[in-house]
C-alpha cells in the first residue's frame, strides 16, 4: 500500500508514545506501594462541573443530537461572545465565532483556509507539536525559530521580520504556550501582528490556556490587538472538557463563510450533546467553580516550581499560565549519568514511577536539555512526586 508523502511527514507524536510505556508500568505497579504518578499529559484532573454533566444528560434525554449548524450553535456563539465582553472586556461578535471539534479541528480549518502548498508559517522553538504538523497536512511548511528564555520562549518582532522570506505565509504562536506555560507580552504582540500585517501575512495564535492565566499582564486575549487577527480556543483546557471535543476559533469576518463551508465538508458539525452541555460553562455557578480551580491550579504551580528548582531541575521562566513546568534537566542528566531529557525521563519513569515528557516533541533549539512536567494532577501528586525525585537525585 502507498502512503501518502503528507502523512510520512508528520512524525511520531512522542508524548503518547512516552504514554503508552507509562502505561504499561503504571499496570505493573499499580498494586505495588509504589504507583505510577503521570505527569506526563496535559490533562486537567477535574471534569466538568455538575449543570455541564447535567445539561449534557438532558440534552440527550430531550433528544437534541441532531446536526447543528456547522458553525455551532447560535446561543452557544453568543455565550462564548459574552464571556469575552465579560472576562477580558475584548467585543467579539457573535458571528465571527465559529465553533468547533475541538481546537485541532480549528487549527485543521484554519490551515486550509489560508496556507497554499509551499507555504511557510513562522513559530518559536519550543512550541506544541501538532501545531506544526497542522500547517504540514496543509501543505505548507513549519519554520521553527529558536527562542531563549530571556524572550520567555516566545517570538519577537525582530525575529519574525529576520525571518520573513518570499515563501512566509504568516506566524503560529501561542500564549500561553505549551510546553513552556509562558505568554507573549501584549505590547510584542502588537509588534508581531504589525510586522506580519505590514508584509500581508496572517497572525494565528493558539489561546487555549487562555482562561487558565495567572498574571494581569499577561492574561489578555490577542483579540484586542486587531480584527485581522485569528484566534483558536478551546472547551478543553480552562473548561475541563477533554472528551468532550469542542473547541471554537475567532475569524474575521469575511473568512466566516469559508470556514463554514469547509467545516460543512469535514466535519458536517461539533457534537451537538457537547454545545448544548457547554452552554452550562457560562452560568454564573458554573464559572465560580472553574475560577475556584484557577486558583488550584496556581497554587500547585506556586508549590511545584520552587520544589523543581531546588532539586536542579531548574525553571528559567516562572510559566504565567497553563499548567506545565519546562525544566532545565542537565544537572540532573549529569548526575544520573544519561545522555538527555529522553533516556533521562525513562530513567525517572522506572526509577522514581514519575511519568514525565521529554522536550523531544517540542522543536529542535536545545530541547534534548528540558523535560516538561504537567502540574495538572492533585496537589498531594505534586508533592509525592517531589519527594520520588529528591530520592533520586539525592
Amino acid at each position: 500500500m502507498r502512503i501518502s508523502r503528507r502523512a510520512q511527514r508528520i512524525e511520531p507524536f512522542y508524548v503518547m508514545e512516552v504514554a503508552k510505556a507509562a502505561s504499561a508500568l503504571a499496570r505493573e505497579v499499580a498494586q505495588t506501594d509504589s504507583p505510577m504518578i503521570l505527569l506526563n499529559i496535559g490533562e486537567p484532573d477535574f471534569t466538568a462541573p455538575a449543570l455541564v454533566q447535567e445539561a449534557a444528560c438532558k440534552a440527550v434525554h430531550d433528544g437534541l443530537t441532531h446536526y447543528t449548524p456547522a458553525t455551532g450553535l447560535l446561543p452557544l456563539r453568543e455565550r462564548i461572545s459574552d464571556w469575552y465582553w465579560q472576562r477580558f472586556k475584548a467585543k467579539v461578535p457573535a458571528s465571527r465565532i465559529v465553533v468547533t471539534a475541538g481546537a485541532s479541528a480549528a487549527l485543521q480549518l484554519a490551515c486550509l483556509a489560508l496556507i497554499e502548498s509551499g507555504d511557510q508559517i513562522l513559530m518559536p522553538d519550543p512550541s506544541y507539536p501538532c501545531n506544526r504538523h497542522f500547517v504540514s497536512a496543509a501543505d505548507g511548511t513549519a519554520v521553527l525559530i529558536p527562542t531563549t528564555a530571556g524572550e520567555r520562549f516566545q517570538l519577537s518582532a525582530d525575529k519574525v521580520q529576520a525571518a520573513w522570506n518570499e515563501k512566509t505565509r504568516g506566524v503560529l504562536l501561542a500564549s500561553p504556550s505549551n510546553p513552556t506555560g509562558t505568554s507573549i507580552d501584549p505590547a510584542e504582540l502588537r509588534r508581531i501582528h504589525g510586522v506580519v500585517s505590514h508584509k500581508g501575512g496572517i497572525t494565528l495564535v493558539d489561546e487555549i490556556y487562555l482562561g487558565l492565566s495567572y498574571d494581569a499582564q499577561y492574561g489578555q486575549t490577542a483579540l484586542t490587538v486587531d480584527e485581522d487577527l485569528i484566534s483558536i480556543n478551546s472547551f478543553s483546557k480552562y473548561f475541563n472538557m477533554t472528551g468532550w471535543r469542542l473547541g471554537w476559533m475567532v475569524v474575521p469576518q469575511q473568512l466566516v463563510p469559508v470556514i463554514e463551508r469547509l467545516a460543512q465538508n469535514l466535519f458536517i458539525c461539533p457534537s451537538s450533546i457537547s454545545q448544548y452541555a457547554a452552554l452550562a460553562c457560562f452560568e454564573p455557578d458554573s464559572l465560580a467553580e472553574y475560577e475556584r480551580r484557577r486558583a488550584e491550579f496556581k497554587a500547585r504551580r506556586d508549590y511545584f516550581i520552587p520544589a523543581l528548582n531546588a532539586l536542579g531541575l531548574s525553571v528559567p521562566v516562572l510559566p504565567d499560565g497553563a499548567f506545565y513546568a519546562w525544566a532545565d534537566c542537565t544537572a540532573a542528566c549529569q548526575k544520573l549519568q544519561v545522555k538527555d531529557s529522553w533516556d533521562l525521563s525513562f530513567e525517572i519513569m522506572q526509577r522514581a514511577h514519575v511519568a514525565v515528557t521529554p522536550g523531544r516533541d517540542f522543536g529542535v533549539a536545545e530541547t534534548h536539555n528540558f523535560i516538561r512536567f504537567s502540574t495538572a494532577s492533585s496537589m498531594p501528586q505534586l508533592k509525592l512526586a517531589i519527594d520520588r525525585l529528591k530520592v533520586l537525585l539525592s
